[in-house]
């Protein structure tokens, strides 16, 4: 198995929410105060409630991505019945380029959960063409899996995923 997905597979996003896959473009996700999303650490909601900068390292400006941000832990970790919540959708994203450059079709929602540690989940895919990726009718219920067969984008070509959970009074200082 590649080094790359086998944190997916420790957090379980490889099994609940994506097909085992291979990566093949480099994807960073930067929030505000140049803080990287690694798999698995854990940020506060206040440092990820501005939407992050997410840069793609692959394909070429011919070749367009989609973006899918995601929690699967809703309501929350130990039942998480209402399984995904769709935080943001950015189609369009041109190779080698950041998604500011894309078109934003779901706009980005900061992280709020209530009980226990959530997976949020940044997932990309290399779509067939410009302007072929359709919008979800909702957040709520979200299926990424079923939003990328729904829009012909076949397996992930990266994804990374952070864990958050509520934070007291106390740590906001």
């Amino acid at each position: 198995m590649a080094r790359a997905v086998e944190p997916l597979v420790v957090g379980r996003v490889i099994g609940e929410v994506l097909e085992s896959f291979n990566p093949s473009v480099k994807m960073k996700v930067i929030y505000n105060c140049n803080k990287l999303v690694c798999n698995g650490h854990e940020f506060y909601p206040s440092v990820v409630s501005a939407k992050p900068r997410v840069e793609v390292q692959g394909g070429d400006l011919r070749s367009f991505f989609t973006l899918v941000m995601t929690d699967p832990d809703v309501p929350g970790p130990s039942d998480p019945y209402l399984r995904e919540h769709l935080h943001w959708v950015v189609t369009d994203i041109p190779g080698t380029t950041d998604a500011s450059f894309g078109r934003e079709v779901v706009p980005y929602e900061s992280p709020r959960p209530n009980i226990g540690i959530h997976r949020f989940v940044f997932v990309l895919f290399m779509q067939k063409g410009r302007e072929t990726v359709r919008p979800p009718i909702s957040r709520d219920g979200f299926n990424t899996r079923g939003f990328a067969d729904e829009n012909d984008l076949g397996l992930p070509v990266s994804a990374v995923y952070f864990n958050a959970q509520r934070e007291t009074a106390s740590r906001r200082r």
